[in-house]
């Protein structure tokens, strides 16, 4: 065999063990990414560590996966409008299903019952998984969001139970709760932007959701989300859609004690907090992820863009 010959052999060998290095480290990170809870809110997107934290040693090794991986993320689950209609909303919930976003039932049903289509401004990608602006410096969040925080208050919505929406913007979550703890419950959405409000009342009148607002268990309100909505208080769920820098004490206050609440806390580096309250008023605090929110401040502060 001739030295050319020994030389191409070596050089096919050597491509051949760099494809399958390659191959691999591909395998390994779409298993992670699928490992990754991307939440998409208000236009930002971030890939958590919730599991994959114990993959890296430093912080900076941290960052750098999150960075790459929430690109990834973004690419996947951008992919997934699927027509128009009745068509876009299944094609929406069974992507986030085939994803791992949805593993609940109820929350499948909802998700499809209540046609996002109908919440998004005209013209908008309305089933694709990605926030959608509203104006005012607000959004409509990704479906997995909306996914997310539903399944974390799955268990305190049920028929009869009362939610609290703070930060309602365009009504859809608001309209998802009123689908869940039905006609025999109540449902407050609350938004500082009257425009916002006047806009999500519409939105619902032409949703499957429109007989509750009818009925009146179901009800959107003008008003500073941080101090909650007293009069139909205590609430077995309370989901807050922007980011405080402390959990508000007119929140916990109207928190009914078994109930839970959905709210991200920090500024710049944010964590999507589950809080429950004990029968005995008691408060337990757990990271669900992180997330990126746009701040929980005044209507005056919002429309001059923070």
């Amino acid at each position: 065999m001739n030295t050319n010959t020994q030389t191409e052999q070596q050089i096919i060998r050597e491509e051949t063990r760099i494809d399958k290095i390659i191959k691999k480290r591909k395998k390994k990170m779409r298993a992670q990414v699928l490992l990754c809870p991307t939440i998409t809110a208000y236009g930002r997107l971030y890939c958590a560590p919730r599991r994959l934290h114990r993959y890296n040693s430093s912080s900076s090794s941290s960052q750098f996966l999150n960075l790459n991986l929430s690109r990834f993320s973004g690419a996947l689950f951008f992919h997934m409008e699927s027509g128009t209609g009745s068509s876009g909303k299944r094609g929406m919930v069974e992507n986030l299903k085939r994803y791992g976003v949805i593993s609940s039932k109820r929350v499948a049903q909802v998700m499809e019952a209540l046609d996002r289509g109908l919440f998004v401004p005209v013209g908008s990608s309305a089933y694709v998984d990605t926030p959608v602006p509203i104006g005012y410096n607000a959004t409509i969040s990704a479906p997995h969001m909306h996914a997310t925080c539903l399944q974390l208050l799955e268990d305190k919505l049920h028929p009869g139970m009362r939610a609290l929406d703070v930060g309602s913007g365009t009504g859809y979550l608001t309209g998802c709760f009123a689908l869940m703890v039905g006609a025999e419950g109540r449902v407050v959405g609350v938004d500082h932007i009257p425009e916002l409000v006047d806009m999500s009342i519409k939105n619902i009148e032409k949703s499957v959701a429109a007989s509750f607002l009818k009925k009146g268990s179901l009800s959107l309100h003008v008003g500073d989300g941080r101090k909650g909505w007293q009069e139909f208080a205590p609430y077995d769920a309370i989901h807050v859609g922007a980011a405080a820098s402390e959990i508000p004490q007119p929140l916990l206050d109207q928190l009914k004690p078994g109930g839970r609440m959905v709210i991200p806390l920090g500024t710049y580096f944010q964590e999507l907090k589950v809080i429950d309250k004990n029968e005995d008023g008691s408060i337990k605090v757990h990271t669900e992820t992180s997330v990126r929110y746009v701040p929980l401040t005044s209507r005056v502060e919002q429309l001059g863009g923070f």
